[in-house]
């Protein structure tokens, strides 16, 4: 009889799940007006305090990214503008640069993580009187590296332009001096304080759908930028708030992060690190970093697919991905703080099995993989 399934495609990082009866009860789910027309009360102390978590002046609230960043490039771009974009960065943002683009704006890509490469674009493409708008990830999703954050803003400021840093990924989990007892660092305020940066030319959009599992988005940055960003949203204007369910959901992701979120985070790496070492045991290379989302690189010989599928017949959901930044097929597990050890281990053991199970491509050997488990 198989037993329960085990699942690794969630990225509710720190386990944060948010059931109603741990939240405030609400009187209606929405107030029925844009949000343009109305601000609820409980949005207006939220957004203070995650402007305090991530390190900016002020802060908003979004439906979502993409509600973010269909408005957000339209209206940096106001004043003569062009767009600079990681090209390892999250489609979503980048739809929002493609409708800038389609209302004249220049969009130029430049390498993944490249900030040399930047500044060769910039000067061969930005116009006089012109200012540049660099757009990146905070970390890479498919393989949990930072992006050189600093080096990208000290170009932003060589040119006069902005940084607008998509921070999903790591608002929850990234914070202050990283070291024995925080591994990714304490707070979980996200990029900026990671890397020490800030300042009025640096604009935070960050989904709390990962970290801390509450899907609306924030945009963090200048009271200048932020307030402009009200003003002239169209999104707020035809569009909902995010709803009560949504606010209180962040209030109690933001309390509980405050009471034991280095706690969760500590508990959180100490699980990817379980799990490292257990798959490292078959010879497999992963992504090089703690990031709660660990990539299993198999070998050319091995059917990633046929992989997948016996961990499936095992009881065990893992992603499929081909990511930006290494185009190869292969399998990713988003590791939360709500697993146990003992899922870990399964998860391992049934890697193991899996391997053992399907027929290497070519006549290779698979289980050549396995045997340095001993």
């Amino acid at each position: 009889m198989l037993a329960s399934v085990l699942d690794f495609t969630s990225s509710l990082y720190l386990g944060l799940r948010h059931a109603s009866a741990s939240l405030r009860p609400w009187a209606q789910l929405t107030g029925g007006v844009p949000y343009a027309l109305g601000t609820p009360l409980l949005a207006r102390a939220l957004v203070q305090q995650l402007a305090g978590l991530i390190g900016t002046e002020r802060a908003t609230l979004a439906r979502s990214t993409l509600h973010a960043f269909w408005d957000l490039f339209v209206i940096l771009a106001g004043n003569g503008a062009a767009i600079y974009v990681d090209a390892s960065a999250y489609p979503i943002a980048q739809w929002g640069i493609e409708r800038a683009a389609g209302r004249g704006v220049p969009a130029h890509r430049f390498a993944r993580h490249d900030p040399d490469g930047l500044r060769r674009r910039l000067r061969a493409t930005l116009q006089a009187r012109s200012r540049p708008i660099i757009v990146v990830d905070g970390l890479c999703p498919g393989c949990g590296i930072l992006a050189p954050l600093q080096r990208y803003l000290e170009t932003a400021r060589e040119f006069g332009g902005t940084l607008v840093v998509d921070d999903t990924q790591a608002v929850g989990i990234l914070g202050l001096s990283p070291g024995a007892l925080a591994p990714y660092g304490a707070g979980g305020g996200g990029s900026l304080h990671r890397h020490g940066i800030g300042g009025a030319d640096v604009i935070v959009v960050a989904s709390l759908a990962k970290g801390f599992g509450v899907p609306t988005t924030v945009v963090a940055g200048s009271a200048f930028e932020v307030d402009r960003f009200e003003r002239e949203s169209a999104t707020r204007v035809h569009c909902s708030p995010p709803s009560a369910a949504d606010l209180n959901a962040a209030t109690h992701a933001l309390t509980v992060n405050r009471r034991m979120g280095d706690v969760l985070r500590l508990k959180l790496a100490r699980l990817v690190r379980r799990f490292r070492d257990g798959v490292r045991r078959f010879g497999i290379r992963m992504s090089d970093t703690l990031f709660p989302v660990q990539r299993l690189i198999l070998p050319a010989s091995v059917n990633v697919l046929a992989v997948h599928q016996h961990l499936q017949r095992l009881g065990v959901r893992a992603v499929l991905q081909t990511p930006v930044c290494r185009p190869v097929p292969s399998l990713a597990f988003l590791i939360t703080a709500g697993h146990s050890e003992s899922a870990v281990d399964r998860a391992v053991g049934s890697i193991g099995a899996a391997l053992c199970a399907v027929r290497p491509r070519h006549g290779s050997d698979t289980r050549s993989l396995v045997i340095r488990r001993a």
